[in-house]
């Protein structure tokens, strides 16, 4: 292994030269307590930066093995530190000064939310750090001496900050040690739901609001915290022996009502992000979700392959199949029964919807509407008339907002209303309303009675995910887009993905499920399979790049499978039946 006065001596030869001279970096070198590892060099100044590692002994990091004594505890201390080496290269008037031109580190910029990552890798003997680099050029000329700076000196200071525990203040160390406590709290509430009947549980004195609408951080100033009504309240004893309580949100069908700006759709929406772990101070600590629940909306325009949407569409006037509906341009009700029937396939146990961003022909459909329009010429089936079944047939419960129509207090089993962002049980008095009003219509029309909602299990056809122009990876655009092939895959309508280093993660997914489809293994258990894989190998398995998989923050199944399905070259080879 080269030392540090060999890569000095390296860069500063390179010093001056054209900026492929920066290639024979790769490699690994010791620069005392840490090992450098350059593992991609980028091609010119204008490519992506380059990868690379600092790889430091367990024991010399010397944090305590008992944080790190499990899955949640690497995911929590891998956190901390990766927010921890974040910040530092973030910081002003480190030894390059603050010249915009100096070559940028990143490790990327974790949220509010606490994810499993490449960022940082914890095994049994070490801790590495994997991060990006820019390496520094005058034009395309190389700065050589700049970059001895930056790789012998610059980094060696972030990890010394980052990735040894001598370098944490007592505060600092406290902060770990109880940043990893509420991860395993929250991972311990979370496996208790199920078993307590509960799709998602909201902690007395959370913080539902955000700051401001392009922001996800906590809303500082008048906000109103959350307080179970006394009829939900429900409390967890956790494995530290801290005891939380807050509203339960049972199993079956939960209509949130309330006024505009009321909250309703800020509490919905906390429901919805809370799939993954919140850090401290976010105020969202405490709202806990069941990590297969899906939110739904419509998609105007999404592609749908062979997709069963006749539980909700049937006899079309087209005459298209709706029992395998396919379609290069959805309209918004058969986009979101195709998002529906796609997320119970994936296996949601629970469905979260808003009005809002729902197409009110699939929603409901009121007395005036059917009388109008005869039964037998209406082919939408409203999913009022389906929500109960769907939850008796499959046990997929729905928690859906409502501030325009009370259709869903008939199959409702409890309703909420939001008053200043204040929960109350009145389940009871909707209840009276909908008894007092009579039946709105629901069953009337043609089909809504008998339904069965049989999981059909989808086979991509061989070669369906093996794009034309297979010279390039899958890769993410962002939060909201992959670019595959020469295909762009629409992934904004997926709000439940919370971070770009997950959109990558989903694009090399991609990649490894097109060596898997052979025409014979469902999506599902596909996407099953890489999971399972990545629990056995962690996160670098997806990587088409040995020992460097750069930024990569773990997606659920369900939006791996969301994004297969809003490929528009999919193609279905057959289809499995299930009970």
């Amino acid at each position: 292994m080269q030392t540090t006065a060999d890569l000095e001596r390296m860069l500063h030869s390179i010093d001056g030269r054209g900026y492929g001279g920066y290639k024979q970096l790769r490699g690994r070198y010791d620069l005392g307590p840490f090992d450098l590892a350059i593992d991609r060099v980028q091609t010119d100044p204008y490519a992506p930066p380059s990868l690379m590692r600092i790889i430091v002994d367990r024991a010399d990091a010397g944090f305590d093995a008992a944080l790190m004594d499990d899955a949640a505890g690497q995911t929590a201390v891998g956190d901390f530190l990766t927010r921890r080496f974040a910040a530092a290269a973030r910081a002003p008037q480190r030894s390059q000064g603050k010249d915009a031109r100096a070559p940028r580190i990143s490790i990327g910029r974790p949220g509010q939310e606490v994810l499993e990552r490449t960022s940082i890798l914890i095994s049994a003997d070490t801790i590495e750090a994997r991060f990006s680099a820019e390496l520094p050029a005058a034009g395309r000329r190389a700065l050589g001496r700049q970059a001895a700076t930056l790789l012998t000196q610059t980094i060696p200071d972030l990890a010394r900050h980052a990735l040894m525990a001598e370098s944490l203040s007592p505060a600092d160390s406290t902060a770990l040690a109880d940043h990893v406590a509420l991860l395993r709290d929250q991972v311990d509430l979370c496996s208790q739901l199920p078993d307590r009947g509960l799709v998602a549980f909201v902690g007395d004195g959370a913080i539902l609001p955000r700051r401001s609408g392009d922001s996800d951080a906590p809303l500082e100033q008048g906000a109103v915290p959350f307080a179970s009504p006394a009829s939900l309240e429900v409390g967890f004893e956790l494995r530290s022996g801290r005891t939380v309580r807050g509203m339960g949100v049972p199993v079956g069908i939960t209509v949130i009502a309330g006024g505009g700006y009321h909250g309703k759709s800020t509490l919905l929406r906390a429901i919805e992000r809370g799939v993954y772990p919140h850090i401290a101070g976010d105020g969202r600590e405490w709202v806990i979700t069941r990590p297969d629940a899906a939110a739904i909306r419509a998609e105007d325009g999404r592609s749908v392959a062979d997709v069963d949407i006749a539980p909700f569409i049937s006899d079309l006037p087209s005459g298209a199949d709706t029992v395998h509906f396919s379609t290069s341009n959805a309209s918004g009700s058969t986009s979101q029964a195709a998002n529906l029937a796609e997320a119970v396939e994936a296996g949601t146990t629970a469905l979260i919807i808003d009005e809002d961003t729902s197409a009110t022909n699939f929603m409901i459909r009121d007395e005036r509407m059917r009388r109008l329009i005869p039964a037998d010429r209406e082919p939408i089936t409203p999913f009022v008339d389906r929500i109960r079944p769907l939850y008796e047939q499959r046990g997929v419960s729905t928690v859906l907002v409502a501030g325009g129509s009370g259709a869903f207090f008939d199959v409702a089993d409890h309703v909420i209303a939001m008053d200043a962002y204040v929960p109350h049980d009145v389940t009871d008095k909707a209840k009276r309303i909908a008894a007092e009003a009579g039946d709105p219509g629901g069953e009337t029309d043609a089909g809504a009675g008998a339904v069965d909602f049989a999981v059909r299990r989808r086979v991509p056809a061989d070669g369906t995910l093996r794009p034309a122009d297979k010279r390039k990876p899958a890769k993410a655009a962002g939060r909201g887009e992959i670019r595959f092939g020469r295909e762009d895959i629409d992934l904004a309508a997926v709000s439940q993905i919370a971070d770009a280093a997950q959109t990558q993660a989903i694009a090399h997914a991609l990649d490894r499920l097109a060596e898997r489809f052979d025409g014979g293994l469902s999506l599902v258990d596909g996407v099953a399979e890489l999971d399972r894989l990545v629990d056995a190998e962690g996160l670098d398995a997806l990587s088409p790049h040995a020992g460097n998989p750069g930024t990569y923050a773990r997606p659920r199944t369900i939006d791996i499978c969301a994004a297969v399905n809003r490929y528009r070259l999919l193609r279905i080879a057959k289809v499995l039946e299930e009970g």
